[in-house]
């Protein structure tokens, strides 16, 4: 049997036979005659020439780049002098355009043992250097990705060190990438974590139970100067030929937990402030309401004082005195009442410049909690240009939350959510400001009396909120109005004094 296959390895090996099974596979061979340093090309490498191979060296070194030919012609001095094959790229200039090949070669040497031919193959390689192109510009655009987002990205072993580190991680931990390359990750943490760190990897290798990997968690981050911050971990794993890597990606929340910090500063200064208003409120209705009874009992008491005059009883002169006594105190009840109201109706404030984009968007971080939740869409038309008003800052924003927690109130059982914000600046050197909803609007007869103190159309509301917001914008020279909308809600519009100098500061 095995001499049975021997006519067709003899047919397979021939050169003939090899030549052509080359040629179909588009790989050409070649041969350059080291005496009279001419080429000889088979067909398949004359097409990858375009169809006119170069005759000698110094034809295949013309088309070539200048940055191409030096190695070229080293590699072939080399082989010469000391039998040593290479392995050399080329684009080659045809009639079609640039075209890739490799070409490889080495010596062949006479039956005198001395260099006769330098000989070798040519193949095509314009798909893989498309290839290499494409996938340089895919890892050119993911860099460029990952140095502009503001995450930082940090890549380890299964060891934990470090091989990657991007841009954003450099500005973050304060070391440049030279340096964290090839350290422990374990640099990048505070004690305990960073003597911790590397049994939390020895357990996971062992049990391979997930702890943070996929789900994400806030930890805290050491940076080069020693400084911890906040920051939120999300790691995924990849395991290329096998190996294991862990991909970090990493967001510094010092400026998130500063802004719920001042959130709830200022969510503390709105409620102190509504509490405040709510009781100067009351204190004025009740002023209001308990000075006419409190006159009126002094003049009963004058009154009886002067019947008791023509008494003869014996007790009359100390019923008198009790009298006069208690018309002294309900006159001074009355007065006590009536400076207390003078006290509310003064309403005293610190105004300042402020922008109405920024005290909306303050306003909107605490009166439009839950909003998304809810399918509400919002949307702020804010004029940038007439910005600047002369407010009390603190209190407008009290009255943009009430306006804006009434809206969302009011869309609970909307089909339709949607609240609107918009300033713009109208005449008078005022800015007018108007928040908008979709939701229930006003029942019949309610619009004269919504800014009454006490009353309200909520089954749980006290009826303060709209008379205090009025009350607040009147104290600042504007004017709170309501109205129904085309969508069968409710509008709101109040006015502000812009600011006399458009250059003054803005309190941050």
């Amino acid at each position: 049997m095995i001499g049975a296959h021997k006519p067709i390895i003899d047919l397979v090996l021939s050169e003939e036979n090899l030549r052509h099974g080359l040629d179909d596979a588009e790989v050409g061979l070649w041969a350059l005659d080291l005496v009279d340093r001419t080429f000889h090309w088979s067909d398949a490498a004359r097409r990858l020439f375009g169809g006119s191979a170069p005759a000698n060296l110094e034809a295949l070194l013309a088309p070539l780049a200048a940055e191409g030919r030096n190695p070229l012609r080293e590699a072939v001095d080399r082989a010469v002098s000391q039998g040593t094959p290479f392995d050399l790229q080329h684009g080659i200039a045809t009639p079609a355009g640039m075209h890739w090949v490799r070409l490889r070669g080495g010596i062949i040497r006479g039956p005198d043992g001395a260099p006769r031919l330098l000989g070798g193959v040519l193949m095509d390689i314009d798909d893989q250097k498309r290839l290499e192109e494409a996938l340089r510009t895919r890892e050119s655009h993911l860099r460029s990705i990952l140095e502009t987002i503001p995450d930082a990205m940090v890549v380890i072993d299964e060891r934990g060190i470090m091989q990657s580190f991007s841009t954003a991680a450099e500005r973050l931990f304060g070391y440049s990438s030279s340096e964290a390359l090839g350290q422990n990750v374990s640099l990048l943490m505070p004690e305990p974590d960073s003597s911790k760190h590397d049994s939390y990897m020895a357990r996971y290798r062992r049990t391979a139970e997930q702890h943070i990997i996929g789900i994400g968690r806030i930890v805290t981050g050491r940076r080069r100067d020693g400084t911890t911050f906040p920051m939120h971990l999300s790691i995924g794993e990849m395991n290329p030929g096998g190996d294991r890597y862990f991909t970090g990606f990493i967001r510094d929340l010092t400026e998130h937990q500063q802004t719920q910090a001042r959130l709830q500063e200022l969510q503390s200064e709105l409620v102190h402030v509504s509490r405040l208003s709510a009781m100067g409120e009351m204190a004025s209705a009740l002023a209001h309401e308990l000075n006419q009874p409190l006159a009126a009992i002094s003049n009963y008491m004058k009154g009886s004082r002067r019947l008791l005059g023509a008494s003869e009883d014996p007790s009359a002169a100390k019923i008198e005195v009790a009298l006069d006594r208690a018309a002294e105190q309900a006159m001074r009840a009355g007065q006590i009442i009536r400076r207390l109201r003078s006290f509310v109706s003064r309403g005293e404030s610190e105004k300042r410049v402020e922008s109405v984009a920024k005290l909306v968007e303050e306003a909107g971080a605490l009166g439009l909690t839950g909003a998304r939740e809810q399918g509400v869409l919002l949307r702020f038309n804010l004029d940038p240009v007439n910005d600047l008003v002369l407010v009390d800052r603190v209190q407008i924003q009290q009255v943009l939350v009430n306006l804006f927690r009434n809206a969302l109130d009011a869309m609970t059982q909307s089909p339709r959510r949607e609240l609107y914000a918009s300033s713009h600046r109208i005449e008078g050197d005022l800015i007018e400001v108007t928040i908008s909803d979709t939701g229930s609007g006003f029942a019949e007869g309610v619009l004269p009396s919504l800014f009454q103190t006490f009353f309200t159309t909520k089954e749980n509301g006290m009826g303060v909120g709209l008379s205090i917001s009025r009350s607040i914008i009147e104290g600042h020279g504007g004017r709170l109005n309501a109205e129904s909308n085309e969508f069968g809600g409710a509008t709101f519009r109040f006015t502000l004094p812009a600011a006399p100098n458009e250059g003054a500061g803005i309190d941050g």
